[in-house]
């Protein structure tokens, strides 16, 4: 497929098949992703690939504390409590169309919070990955990690698979640098990997983009 389509047509995947993902996909991937440019090229991209036994075993105690209602404490702030327009309205649409796609309504507050905790067990995906950077890195190596998952998830289109970058693992660092042994490290996000479930209705929407003369200014 050419790049351009691949780019366009990849979207963010919240339901998987069983099928399994050979571990040298998973590696032909990373190897693809490290390709992404950074600042001197100092690469602060870190990636944890979980097995089955450990992505279990993340997703078990990441869920004990989400329904026991421990309130996140990331490591960056990602997503607060109040948003200015317009990027206020187009998380509303993003959420209104996740939701009626599921024939959640707005109020139902158990019915989304269902939704939200299956983000911990990585919606299902056969691969789960953890994104992480050193403690006390500069804004600038948050920008190439960012540029490294880009690449990972248009390389995994491109072989036809479904991926989601999510934010909301970021949420309880501290319980993945425990089960992870990982120490002075910042945890950015996790990533789920596998075949798209076609027959979920969660699949069957797509958001939209703004219009270019919105984002744009055009100097002469």
């Amino acid at each position: 497929m050419d790049i351009c389509d691949v780019i366009k047509n990849r979207k963010s995947c919240r339901a998987y098949t069983d099928q399994p993902i050979p571990l040298e996909i998973v590696r032909s991937l990373l190897e693809i992703a490290k390709w992404a440019p950074s600042g001197v090229n100092h690469q602060p991209s870190k990636i944890a690939i979980l097995g089955p036994k450990t992505k279990e075993k993340l997703a078990n105690s990441l869920l004990e504390q989400f329904d026991a209602g421990v309130l996140p404490n990331p490591d960056y702030d990602f997503c607060p409590d109040s948003w200015p327009e317009p990027y206020k309205i187009r998380r509303k649409a993003c959420g209104q169309a996740l939701y009626q796609s599921l024939g959640v309504a707005l109020e139902d507050s158990e019915g989304k919070k269902r939704h939200k905790r299956r983000n911990y067990n990585f919606f299902g995906a056969p691969v789960g990955l953890i994104v992480f950077i050193d403690k006390g890195m500069p804004k600038g190596s948050w920008l190439d990690v960012g540029l490294f998952i880009q690449n990972f998830l248009i390389a995994a289109e491109n072989l036809g698979l479904a991926t989601c970058a999510q934010a909301s693992f970021a949420d309880y660092p501290d319980m993945i640098r425990e089960i992870l042994f990982l120490e002075n490290v910042d945890i950015v996000c996790g990533i789920s990997l596998g075949y798209r479930d076609l027959n979920h209705p969660l699949n069957s929407y797509k958001t939209e983009r703004d219009a270019l003369e919105n984002f744009t200014q055009w100097y002469k």
